[in-house]
């Protein structure tokens, strides 16, 4: 199993439309439903406004490489161009 803890550095303020963007196009949902995913939850900080938390499981390393080759995948990387500053990305393999 792998998993992958995305923090998102939000431009200021941005947050919180950046979620909204995700849901409403259905990037959480189609992400979900992708064959290999277990866990697919993004987390608000309590303690910064402007931070998200993407937390991903997938079965194996073939599941996350098709992943990033998703159509909803890119469209994720076009929509932070508007609303995040920084990606950091922790892999942990199990």
């Amino acid at each position: 199993m792998i998993v992958l803890n995305v923090i998102y550095k939000c431009k200021p303020g941005k947050r919180d439309a950046f979620l909204t963007a995700i849901k409403e196009e259905g990037i959480d949902s189609a992400s979900r439903a992708e064959a290999g995913n277990i866990k697919y939850d993004y987390y608000l900080s309590a303690d910064d406004r402007d931070e998200l938390l993407l937390v991903e499981k997938w079965k194996d390393a073939e599941a996350v490489t098709e992943h990033g080759k998703k159509a909803h995948y890119a469209r994720l990387g076009e929509l932070k161009t508007s609303f995040v500053d920084d990606t950091i990305i922790e892999r942990f393999d199990s």
